[in-house]
């Protein structure tokens, strides 16, 4: 089995500004970090600001794994307009008045956006349609069609409801609400299809992430704290968080022996316990080394990424 080489790894979490692409805040930790293996765990727009997961060298390989876990956002949604991407990004298609609607018409608006449900994502998206981004497609002036997907909304809350004039004088009512969903999940579908709901159609004006898995804003950095710090002769560099405690944060963690960690680097199957819950778990060995993520697989640990040296 192929190891890694003997590179400095781990996370850096950053609190993206608005108007940077995930990539573009990419492009600048690789500048930082010196290195041109860097990653994120899941795209942020342009327009949005907040937790954005990087990975370092060898972190790189938890990035997959960890795009997978649950996100949280707060944002305005603004009832009474839509837009061809569903936020403030985009051109304005309808306007509708929505002053006066009933909060107990929002709050049903929003439950029937709760839970388990099918979204279809926004048009002017990432997603692939015959191997073509879709935004491509709809920059190309073709008529996308994205078939909804399965999402979970674990809480979708709305905080405050405040009626306003639009730069267009269409009466609006802005939304203060937070979201608690699955990956994959379109915060600005889901203020298109509530303003849709209610007849009046809805976009996004704001967004900010606040959590991917168990990293929040509070571990967040943006990125003028993040080259203070590599430019500070006297301080420690980049805050990187070693990729055996991001591992832990975020997986359930399995302690195996000597015997066990040697056979798990050889390749070998192992038997694994049961844990609660789905996904990768990962493996310690008993000096505290973070080996490998596994999943179970019919009983025996199944290598889905390994890290030790």
């Amino acid at each position: 089995m192929k190891r890694e080489s003997n590179k400095p790894g781990g996370l850096v979490i950053v609190d993206k500004p608005a108007g940077f692409t995930s990539h573009d805040v990419v492009a600048k930790m690789r500048g930082m970090a010196r290195t041109r293996r860097v990653g994120h765990a899941g795209t942020l727009d342009p327009m949005a600001t907040g937790v954005l997961v990087l990975g370092l060298e060898r972190a790189t390989k938890l990035l997959g794994h960890l795009a997978l876990t649950e996100k949280e956002y707060v944002g305005t949604i603004r009832l009474g307009q839509t837009t061809v991407t569903d936020d403030a990004e985009g051109e304005i298609t309808a306007s509708k008045a929505a002053h006066g609607i009933a909060r107990e018409d929002i709050d049903a608006g929003v439950a029937r956006l709760s839970g388990a449900i099918m979204q279809v994502p926004s048009k002017v998206s990432a997603i692939k349609i015959n191997g073509k981004r879709s935004y491509s497609r709809v920059r190309d002036g073709e008529e996308v069609e994205i078939p909804a997907r399965p999402v979970t909304v674990s809480s979708f809350v709305v905080h405050s409801a405040h009626e306003a004039e639009a730069e267009d004088g269409t009466p609006v009512t802005d939304l203060l609400v937070s979201v608690e969903c699955s990956s994959g999940t379109y915060i600005r579908a889901l203020a298109r299809d509530l303003g849709a709901g209610l007849g009046v159609g809805g976009h996004l004006t704001a967004l900010r992430r606040t959590r991917v898995g168990p990293y929040k804003l509070d571990r967040a950095r943006t990125l003028e704290q993040l080259q203070a710090a590599v430019d500070d002769p006297e301080g420690e560099g980049l805050p990187i968080m070693p990729v055996g405690d991001a591992a832990a944060a975020a997986f359930t963690r399995w302690d195996v022996t000597e015997a066990q960690a040697r056979l798990l680097l050889n390749g070998a199957r192992i038997a694994m316990p049961r844990f609660e819950g789905d996904g990768p778990v990962a493996t310690f060995g008993p000096d505290g080394t973070f080996l490998a993520l596994v999943e179970n697989q019919g009983g025996k640990a199944k290598s889905l990424a390994v890290f030790a040296i």
